[in-house]
């Protein structure tokens, strides 16, 4: 297995099969010209993209910058093989070489997979926290 930086839609497109909806190209395009936003794609041993992880810096006056996992995802037969683990170190490795103090990620508390993955990755599990969202589309 690799890891690679995705910087180009083409990529993205290869792996559509990792994402929740097929990728938006208008989207697709912002994302990738943003230098804070950050797109890792998990390859097996004949090129076909496995999993991804994106995160997107965020900063704050107060706070300076953190990373935020956004999403996670391995193709259902690549699961259980340790790629979920990779991505997130390698995602985390980014972090700190980009000078982020932290790295962060919502799960809901019945996702037993992803709690197992970010554990595994050594994360810090704090207290639940109540997410509230707006539908603005």
């Amino acid at each position: 297995m690799r890891i690679e930086q995705i910087a180009d839609a083409a990529a993205v497109d290869a792996g559509a099969e990792l994402f929740d909806a097929p990728p938006e190209e208008a989207a697709t395009a912002r994302f990738l010209a943003d230098p804070g936003h950050h797109l890792l794609f998990a390859y097996d041993e004949t090129d076909r993209p496995i999993g991804m992880v994106s995160g997107v810096e965020t900063t704050h006056p107060d706070k300076g910058t953190e990373m935020f996992l956004y999403e996670l995802s391995v193709a259902e037969h690549a699961r259980r093989h340790g790629v979920a683990t990779a991505l997130v170190n390698a995602l985390t490795a980014l972090a700190r070489d980009r000078g982020c103090h932290g790295m962060w990620v919502g799960v809901d508390t019945d996702n037993v997979a992803a709690l197992a993955t970010y554990r595994r990755a050594g994360a810090d599990e704090e207290a639940p926290a109540v997410v509230f969202s707006w539908q603005l589309a």
